[in-house]
This record gives C-alpha cells, structure tokens and sequence, in this order.
C-alpha cells in the first residue's frame, strides 16, 4: 500500500515537473528566437530559418543597433537613448520610492482625520490610466518649462509611480512593531529620526519590492516618453519603436532583435539578480493589508 502510494506520488511529481519544463520553454521561446536571429546576417532570415541556430554568426546587427542604426531622419543609434533611460529610470525610482515611504510611514503611525480617505484617494490613482493625465501633464509640464526634457520624464514618472509606492510601504509599515516606534520616540528621536534610523533601516525586503518595481515600469513605459520628449530626450522605448517603424526598404529584421534584446538586457538583469528577493519583500508584508 505504501509502495503504492510512494509511486503515485514520484509519478505526480514527475508530471508536475514535466509540465513546468513545457511551460519554461514556452515562455523562453520567443527569446530565444530573438536572440538567435540577431547573430544572424539577413539571408539567413529570408530563407525562414528562425527556429534554426545561425549558420554564419556576426555581431553586425548589435553594432548597427547600438550605433549606425537610423532612427527618424538621423542616422544615430540607440545608445544615447540607452543613457537617457538610466537618466529618467534612477532619479524616478529613487523619488517615488523615498515618497512611498514617507507616505507610508505618516499614513500608520500618525492618527490623523482624513488619513483613511487621503490613502483611498492615493490608492485610486493607481487605477488611473495613462491616457487619461496626458492632457493636464502636458500643461503642467509647459508651466513648469519642462516639455520635451528628461527631467520632465522624470517629474511624470515620479508622480504616476507614487501610489503604488505608497501601497507598499504602508501595507509593510502597517505590520511594524508598535513598540519600537514608542521606544524610539521616548528616547526622544524625532519624525524624521524614526524614519531613517528605525524604519527605513528595516524596510530592506519593501524597499527591493518597490524598486523591481518601479525599475521595471519606468524603463518598459512607452507612452509618456512619446508624449513628453523630444529627439534628444527619447528613451530607449520610444527610439526601439522608431527604429523598427522608421526602416524603409529592406526590413532588417537582425537588427531589430538585437536592438529589441539591448531594451531588454537592464530588466532581465534586475530580475535574475534579485528576482528571489522580490518574492520575499512580497511576502514580507508589501501586499497585505
């Protein structure tokens, strides 16, 4: 009987792992595809061989894609465009996530009238699509003198991301020890005391958590960086799709797929290097509530 079950149970599990090998090379073909053509030179592609490994492997269309691509009217490449995404992506991030903090910190341990409807309203701006603050954005943005400028991405980027900054962190502090904040406040640490020395230090998992996260977003966002740049402040997004929209004649095809990779190179970093801990920081507390 136990023998009986023992097998049943080896067979189940090794179904289950059966299945998530399917799944896992389902999921990584397209990569796959993408990246063994942009090693190809563009006969190869022609002839349909996209499943197969290149015959004649060349890193031509990485260098084309990273700089002699055209792009718009201007023979550029998309490595200026590539730094402008760091430019906007790091000041963004760092922002939102030091706002989400401060929000989350007031909104748990500051009774106040109105905390439970300003962190509704806060949440709802989560739900706010894109579309919808382009508009008005616009018009802050020509105020401000920031049209058409990094900087002016990062204001949009910063400001759209702190809701969902501030749902993290105040889920997470929502679950802090009580008694440390009272101990540190009868020791005489200050507002901001409490904050840098007492949570923030403490605050490791969520802090991940809302980095992969806005890291993530920011540098795979398309829309604002269409509506608020120029030619100089596009980034990376922005000037991969006018790569590939901008290709007149012969579709080169191997560049576009190296040019598609280098967008994607910063993410899956971010990911492999931290993906375990962005499972932790879930766990820790940044989704309940």
């Amino acid at each position: 009987m136990a023998d009986t079950r023992d097998k049943g149970l080896v067979a189940g599990r090794i179904f289950l792992y059966l299945v998530l090998i399917f799944l896992a090379l389902l999921f990584l073909l397209p990569m796959y595809v993408m990246l063994a053509n942009s090693f190809k030179p563009l006969e190869e592609i022609r002839n349909g061989q996209l499943m197969a490994l290149p015959i004649d492997w060349t890193t031509a269309p990485w260098r084309s894609a990273w700089s002699t691509a055209q792009i718009g009217v201007q023979a550029t490449g998309l490595r200026p465009y590539f730094i402008n995404s760091f430019l906007l992506v790091i000041p963004a991030v760092a922002i939102s996530t030091m706002f989400g903090a401060l929000n989350g910190y007031i909104l748990t341990q500051f009774q106040f009238r109105g905390a439970n409807l300003l962190f509704a309203l806060m949440l709802f701006s989560v739900f706010i699509p894109f579309q919808i603050v382009l508009i008005p954005m616009a018009k802050t943005l020509g105020t401000l003198g920031l049209a058409g400028t990094v900087k002016g991405l990062v204001l949009v980027n910063s400001v759209y991301g702190i809701g969902f900054t501030t749902l993290f962190f105040r889920n997470y502090y929502a679950a802090f020890p009580v008694e440390l904040i009272r101990s540190a406040r009868m020791d005489g640490a200050r507002f901001f005391a409490v904050l840098f020395r007492i949570l923030l230090p403490s605050s490791s998992p969520i802090i991940i958590v809302t980095v992969i996260w806005q890291f993530t977003n920011i540098w795979n966002e398309f829309l604002f960086g269409a509506s608020f740049s120029d030619f100089s402040s596009f980034p990376l997004t922005v000037a991969l799709n006018n790569l590939v929209s901008s290709s007149t004649g012969v579709k080169e095809y191997n560049v576009h797929f190296a040019g598609a990779f280098i967008a994607a190179i910063p993410t899956l970093i971010v990911y492999v290097a931290s993906g375990k801990y962005f499972v932790r920081g879930l766990m820790a507390g940044s989704v309940k509530g």
